[in-house]
């Protein structure tokens, strides 16, 4: 059950229903009152971005801060909080309507990250800042320890790219290579290609850590690391 996966006790029940609800599911039961998530996602995501600003700030002194922004991002992004989503099993929860449900709304990424954000409002509505913190702050640990030891605080693809311009006759691409592994479990490895030559190659988790990985590797023939 998601009420014990997520602890904490609602005194609103109220507000975790509409965290719960997709606008579709909420346009077909007007007339039942249903509001859907989508209020509380905007105040989630505002409530995300502190919670997980103040703890990178507090456990990564060492880190400036332009390297804590882009780690900041790594975490809240969409596809950190669709891995979020799936270990709470917040799809079986989601009130989705006709249309979206049969087309797999309760497994689609986006849908299933601005849920995890509204479910964050709503406990921040209903128990504040500390009980907030209580339901994601373990998770952003895990996750920031997780991109750290990955090296994706390094914007390897900027750093390329600067490179690359330099001369306004070669362009800069990425291309997939392969992709391998259960939905739960990906593997892909990426091409970086300048004028459509592929020069190196990089493997990851997702198509962001890969196309790191190929653009460090690129910057690594180019002995510019």
């Amino acid at each position: 059950m998601l009420k014990g996966k997520i602890n904490y006790t609602f005194k609103d029940e109220g507000l975790l229903r509409q965290a719960l609800t997709h606008s579709s599911y909420a346009n077909e039961n007007r007339e039942k009152g249903s509001a859907s998530y989508e209020r509380l996602e905007f105040l989630g995501d505002s409530v995300l971005g502190f919670i997980c600003a103040e703890h990178l700030f507090e456990r990564y002194h060492a880190l400036p801060e332009g390297e804590l922004t882009r780690l900041r991002a790594a975490i809240v992004c969409e596809s950190s909080l669709f891995q979020y989503a799936q270990e709470l099993g917040l799809g079986d929860s989601l009130l989705l309507g006709k249309g979206e449900k049969s087309g797999g709304g309760n497994r689609r990424p986006s849908v299933l990250a601005d849920a995890v954000e509204a479910v964050l409002a709503a406990i921040y509505l209903d128990g504040g800042l500390d009980a907030a913190r209580g339901f994601i702050v373990d998770f952003i640990a895990r996750k920031a320890e997780e991109t750290v030891r990955q090296g994706a605080t390094v914007d390897y693809k900027t750093t390329l790219q600067e490179i690359v311009q330099k001369n306004h006759e070669e362009t800069l691409g990425y291309r997939l290579k392969s992709e391998s592994g259960p939905d739960h479990d990906k593997h892909f490895v990426i091409e970086v290609l300048i004028n459509t030559n592929p020069i190196a190659e990089g493997e990851g988790k997702s198509k962001k850590l890969a196309e790191q990985a190929a653009a460090r590797a690129a910057l690594s023939l180019m002995g510019a690391l």
